[in-house]
């Protein structure tokens, strides 16, 4: 049998491609399946996605869809079913908390719901034997919610998260010897923008291991040693939503890796996880840039809309403590968040101005599905009526909100696209790239 997964951009093809399919094309292989891979670039149409399903001859087609993913693949779909019948289903963040929303669209037969390795070989398995759709529509394959049929239960997340084969890496689109890794799933923090931690609550009431699990050092460094004597490795992004979770598995990471691997890495983590001890370590390990997750630069709407508790001398503290030891620092912040007032996104660029970083990131918030706060929106009222037809674009609000409007946040985020600039240029950026910054900005706020 052979799956072929499509990966639908929506904007540019820069960024990796999506990390799942890759793990489920492993799993494929590994038990004598096939898995193939196509880019859909803004660039590609439909006759090209037609073209390279007539080069695959795949048994099903596998699409692994974040919100900001899923209008353009729905479209996609629909589209190829007018002239393919292959079966199709979709995986990821948005197939797992809206469902029922992406059955009911023409083009997609299948849905996974959460982990999704031995979910979709039991479905590739069962397409075999010619009983697939009969199986999942009686919810016999657990995981796996077939169109017209019954909501299935969940198998245990696989135990242990070694067993799961190494990622395939041509299903990743990577360049320039930059890999992307993965040492954990789950995440045990609250936030309520966030849809990693609800992964964890889909599992919370299920018999079996919990949701949150880390790979070993060895798994982790064997992956890494193979590509650096594949001469495939120049530079590690450790995608984990907070690698520096448990300090003693980070603390015995940082032993191993400059001597097993020793390539320069970056990661994401929250002030709250590290101390100078432990930057210090990570730096001397190979650490060169750190991604912290500011959000706001108000405590009140980080303690009490967001859950997080870290106060802004903490993150000013922790910034100074990641420069102190050598590492670069990148900031993310989010702008609108419901509840959040125009005196609060004032204070958010206050606390940037504060902790200076190298580099960093602003986006307009867009309520996910399945997020604490997507069901606050929808209770107050704050989506309008068309929202599932509003792509998820993180440049403007789509909500209404009590107390500040679009056009409020509209020039908040000009704002801030004057600081990126005014940065660009501190930088010495030539003025060209700089001129071209703001004419996309400029652009972006347009379309919206």
């Amino acid at each position: 049998m052979h799956v072929l997964f499509l990966e639908v951009d929506t904007e540019s093809a820069w960024a990796v491609a999506s990390l799942g399919p890759a793990f489920l094309a492993a799993t494929l292989r590994a038990q004598g399946h096939g898995a193939g891979f196509f880019r859909v670039t803004t660039a590609v149409g439909l006759d090209e996605v037609r073209a390279a399903v007539a080069r695959e001859q795949p048994d099903l087609i596998g699409v692994s869809v974040t919100t900001r993913q899923w209008l353009r693949a729905r479209d996609l779909l629909a589209g190829l079913r007018e002239h393919v019948d292959v079966p199709v289903i979709l995986g990821g963040l948005h197939a797992t908390f809206s469902p029922e929303e992406v059955l009911r669209h023409p083009g997609i037969d299948y849905v996974c719901l959460g982990e999704g390795e031995a979910a979709l070989l039991e479905l590739v398995e069962a397409l075999r034997e010619g009983r697939a759709l009969r199986d999942a529509r009686l919810g016999r394959i657990r995981n796996i919610w077939a169109r017209g049929g019954l909501r299935p239960g969940l198998r245990p997340p696989i135990e242990p998260i070694d067993a799961i084969p190494f990622a395939a890496r041509d299903l990743l689109d990577e360049r320039w010897g930059v890999v992307h890794v993965s040492t954990q799933r789950g995440c045990p923090f609250p936030c309520t923008y966030c849809g990693a931690r609800m992964y964890d609550e889909l599992y919370a009431g299920e018999d079996g291991p919990a949701y949150g699990r880390r790979r070993s050092h060895g798994n982790v460094l064997a992956e890494l040693r193979a590509l650096r004597d594949a001469g495939a490795l120049n530079y590690v992004i450790f995608l984990d939503d907070t690698f520096t979770i448990h300090h003693p598995w980070v603390r015995e990471f940082c032993r191993r890796y400059p001597q097993e691997v020793g390539r320069p890495f970056s990661l994401h983590a929250r002030v709250e996880t590290v101390n100078p001890r432990m930057l210090q370590e990570l730096a001397a390990a190979g650490c060169r840039l750190i991604v912290y997750g500011v959000e706001s630069g108000s405590p009140r709407v980080r303690r009490e809309i967001m859950q997080r508790s870290a106060s802004n001398q903490r993150f000013v503290d922790v910034f100074r403590w990641t420069r102190e030891a050598g590492i670069g620092v990148t900031a993310n912040y989010i702008l609108g968040t419901p509840g959040e007032t125009v005196a609060e996104m004032e204070e958010t660029l206050a606390l940037h101005r504060r902790l200076q970083p190298d580099d960093f990131g602003f986006f307009v918030f867009y309520p996910y599905p399945g997020t604490a706060l997507f069901t606050l929106c929808r209770e107050r009222g704050y989506l309008p009526d068309d929202y599932l037809e509003r792509p998820a674009l993180h440049r403007r609000s789509i909500l209404r909100l009590p107390g500040v409007s679009p056009e409020d946040i509209d020039a908040m985020y000009a704002r801030w696209t004057e600081a990126r600039i005014d940065a660009m240029v501190a930088r010495g950026v030539p003025a060209q790239e700089v001129a071209q910054v703001r004419e996309a900005a400029l652009a972006h706020a347009a379309c919206g």
